[in-house]
């Protein structure tokens, strides 16, 4: 079976087969309204190639992080119909807890060419995010008869998911969109050959997310910050005591090999110099919530950190004003919460104050460009 490549859908002939595209239809929603459709927009080119080309167009995307199973609230319903408003076409929503279910089977099985099918949340199947994704990568494959997968969710490409990665090696033929293709291409540019001094911040929750992506920017920047909740795992192998911050303890060595790999480069590593830190986690996890700021050397043992610190807030700040090219993935807090999303907000704040050509990617925002300050806020990372 195929693996995921560079071949583009204008690579592919799709007339009159079934092409399973896993599309990035994670949209903010407030009381199941659509509040930026952007993401479904960045998708339109892609489905109406495909569309246009004959295809039998079966779509699939995450929304949000629903964590007990289906939720209503978690539906692609509102996007299914927001894309048929924009494609001018109807579209098929396939409404079914099970993603891949006798619902979706049937709508897909009914299809005509050029026609549309909107799968439901692929995380309403708990076996999207595991290791052990290999069953609904294949149903996945089956319901499109094995024919051709189309990759065009550049938020998504660094997971290792069912619907991402695991059903590539159950279909004939993968291409990617158009809208991956532009963001590989600009990437690639910019992280091959970057306009110096180039400055890459990490963020998000796990270490083991970024893996490669660690040693690979070490080699290639000046200056790499680790923020959010990987940077816990750094500090902890710098010898810090953390709390009941989150660690991956299998990660600790890796972390040291990494900060040890920096210094002998001559780069640049930076991490939190002092954090935001409360109790526990909020939950919900927009709740209010009492935090203190501490040196990132004294985390009591029972609170965690869940943001950057005033102090790192500007030297991340300051880190990046003289920068030339910035790739930014995943925040520095938890940031869906007010209280916890000041640290990512100020880093966003000092991007929109440079002339730096800044790209921003990850899970809650994959979008790149110059940055100008008026615009800082609207849903970064």
């Amino acid at each position: 079976m195929a693996g995921l490549n560079k071949v583009s859908v204008d690579d592919i002939n799709v007339k009159g087969k079934h092409v399973l595209v896993r599309c990035d239809f994670n949209v903010p929603l407030k009381d199941g309204v659509i509040t930026n459709d952007n993401r479904i927009q960045a998708a339109l080119p892609t489905i109406k190639k495909l569309i246009a080309d004959g295809g039998k167009v079966v779509l699939c995307s995450h929304l949000g992080k629903p964590k007990n199973g289906p939720e209503d609230k978690f539906s692609l319903a509102p996007v299914a119909k927001r894309l048929a408003e924009l494609v001018d076409t109807k579209v098929i929503f396939a409404k079914d807890d099970n993603v891949v279910g006798e619902n979706a089977k049937k709508a897909v099985a009914e299809m005509k060419d050029g026609e549309i099918v909107l799968l439901e949340n692929t995380r309403f199947r708990g076996a999207e995010e595991t290791k052990n994704g290999e069953a609904f990568s294949k149903e996945l494959a089956d319901l499109v008869n094995d024919e051709v997968f189309v990759m065009d969710a550049f938020g998504s490409a660094h997971r290792a998911h069912a619907s991402t990665a695991g059903v590539t090696k159950f279909v004939k033929e993968t291409a990617v969109g158009y809208l991956m293709q532009k963001e590989i291409q600009y990437l690639g540019n910019a992280v091959e050959v970057p306009v110096r001094p180039f400055v890459a911040i990490l963020g998000g929750a796990k270490v083991a997310d970024k893996l490669n992506v660690i040693s690979n920017l070490i080699e290639k920047c000046d200056t790499l910050i680790i923020g959010g909740g990987m940077a816990y795992t750094f500090l902890k192998a710098k010898g810090y005591e953390v709390g009941t911050s989150l660690v991956d303890d299998e990660k600790v060595a890796y972390c040291k090999d990494m900060m040890d790999k920096a210094a002998a480069a001559g780069k640049q590593l930076l991490l939190p110099i002092d954090t935001t830190i409360a109790k526990s986690f909020p939950d919900p996890i927009d709740a209010e919530i009492e935090v203190a700021v501490v040196d990132a050397d004294k985390i009591p043992a029972d609170q965690m950190g869940l943001d950057i610190g005033t102090k790192t807030q500007q030297l991340f700040a300051d880190a990046v004003k003289s920068a030339k090219t910035v790739v930014w993935n995943g925040p520095m807090g938890v940031f869906e919460n007010p209280t916890l999303a000041k640290g990512t907000i100020a880093v966003a704040k000092a991007l929109a104050e440079t002339d730096a050509t800044t790209i921003i990617g990850g899970g809650d925002s994959h979008r790149r460009r110059r940055f100008r300050s008026s615009r800082y806020a609207a849903g970064l990372c």
